[in-house]
Order: C-alpha cells, then structure tokens, then sequence
C-alpha cells in the first residue's frame, strides 16, 4: 500500500507528500516521474519525483491543487493511501561535470528542479538558480535549493520576494555576467519556451522538461506526443527531458488545452459534491 507519511502545505494550493514506497525510493534518479492514481475513480496523472530517502523507503512529490485529481491528492492526510503509484518511469537526467549550469524553476516546476540541482551540484559544476512565480507564496523548496546552489535568484511577477520581473530576465542576468554553458528549465509550456528563445540567442545548451497530458506512462497510448526537430516523440518514455531549442511548444500549448472545457466541467462537479 502507497501509505502518505507526511503531508506539508507550502501554500494554500501547494502541497508535499511523502509517500511510503521504497522500492521507488531504491531506483529513483534526477529527472525520473511517477503516475499516480488516487481512487479507482481518480485520473492517472504524472508528478515528478522531487525527492527520495532510501533508508525511510520514501518519496516525495509536490502537488498543486488545478483539478480533480490534484484537489483529491491535496486532502490525503498521513496515514492515507494512495491506490497507484507507478515508477519510476521517464529517462533520469544526463548528468556530468559540463562547468556553469542556470536551473531555472517556475511555479511548482521548481519542484522536479531540486533533484537535479543537487545532482549537478554533486557532480561538481556551478549551479545559479532562478526561481520564478507570479508571487513570494509560489516560491518553494528556496532554503533547500541555496544547499545546492551557488547562488540563487528569486523573481516574482509582483516583486513580493526577489526582484520584481521574469525568470527569463533572470536568465539574461546571469549570461550578461559570465559564461553559461549549460541550462535547463522547467515549469509552465509558455515559461519553457520563452526560456529557450532567451538562451537560444546564446547559443547555450538546454534541457526542458515536458509536462504533457499523460495517460499510461509506457508509449502506447500517444497522448504525451510532441514534436521535438520535426520528428515525433513520446515525452513518457523518450523524455521527459528534450533539447529545449528544438521543441515545438506551440503545438504543446495547443494541445495541453484540448481538455480545458471538461476539466473546469469536472472541477465544477466535484466542488459541489
């Protein structure tokens, strides 16, 4: 049974669940997902690890509360069960010693971030993180990320935390000042994108991790499918990290709303319940 240990609110719509599932924990890397499926009624839908304790057969998964599923996740307790946990699925991030990496996290993006932070950061490169959101309560995992960090650069849309702008302009911050030659970015489509037209300019290598609708998690149904260099991939099994510069995200964007009337349809339904 996917016992919840623990569950921490970072905001009112922002939580942490430590999951009971150790061997999970065991074989988990940087970059790896799993699918979790709440009730026998709940949607399957893809989180990324955030954390792992090996000794504690635990795993850590940060959840925004947008629909149905994600609303149901929010109100487990320690001492909950989940019904499904599958993983860990996805390929875990190339790590190795390439010198300066930007890890730039939007929103609960910063959440998958942390695990890669650290890792680049054990392999002995400069990490400068760039955490950005729309306001200083969807900033999270902050004192966890300046462990790992060489520095950090907070940027809230309404200047409440950090300086006031965009995670691009602290990106453009960072390259005016020194050599980058690696980045990666992950967090809402539209933020990704504009993240890698901004290092694009440069010519500076990044990775993007893709948050598409996902079903099986195995490549068979199709719906996590993006174009990436022209050709077709399934972010769940050939991602979920892509050379950012070559990703489609317009026809990403186009396609994360497909469901958008039936979503809000079942949200509005299940709060009356």
């Amino acid at each position: 049974m996917n016992v919840v240990v623990e569950k921490i609110f970072f905001s009112e719509k922002v939580a942490k669940l430590v999951i009971q599932a150790p061997e999970i924990a065991r074989s988990r890397k940087a970059g790896h997902f799993v699918i979790v499926r709440v009730d026998k009624f709940g949607e399957r839908i893809p989180l990324t690890i955030a954390g792992a304790n090996i000794e504690k057969g635990t795993i850590d998964i940060i959840v925004q509360e947008v629909g149905v599923s994600s609303s149901k996740l929010c109100k487990l307790n320690a001492g909950d069960t989940i019904l499904d946990v599958v993983g860990p699925l996805g390929k875990a991030t190339h790590i190795e010693k390439v010198g300066t990496v930007i890890a730039a996290g939007g929103g609960v993006g910063i959440a998958p971030l942390f695990p890669i932070v650290e890792a680049f950061k054990k392999a002995g490169n400069r990490v400068i993180t760039v955490l950005a959101a729309r306001n200083k309560d969807l900033i999270i995992l902050e004192d966890q990320m300046r462990q790992f960090s060489d520095e950090v650069i907070v940027m809230t849309d309404d200047g409440s935390s950090g300086k006031k702008g965009l995670v691009t302009q602290g990106i453009e911050e960072v390259i005016a000042r020194e050599k980058v030659d690696l980045a990666v970015a992950i967090g809402p489509a539209v933020m990704m994108k504009f993240a890698a037209l901004t290092t694009k300019k440069y010519d500076i290598p990044t990775l993007a991790s893709l948050n598409t609708i996902m079903v099986d998690g195995t490549g068979m149904c199709g719906a996590c499918r993006v174009s990436v260099g022209g050709e077709t991939k399934f972010v769940c099994v050939d991602g979920p990290e892509f050379d950012a510069h070559k990703v489609n995200f317009d026809e990403m964007l186009f396609r994360l709303s497909a469901y958008q009337k039936q979503e809000v349809e079942a949200f509005q339904s299940f709060l009356n319940k």
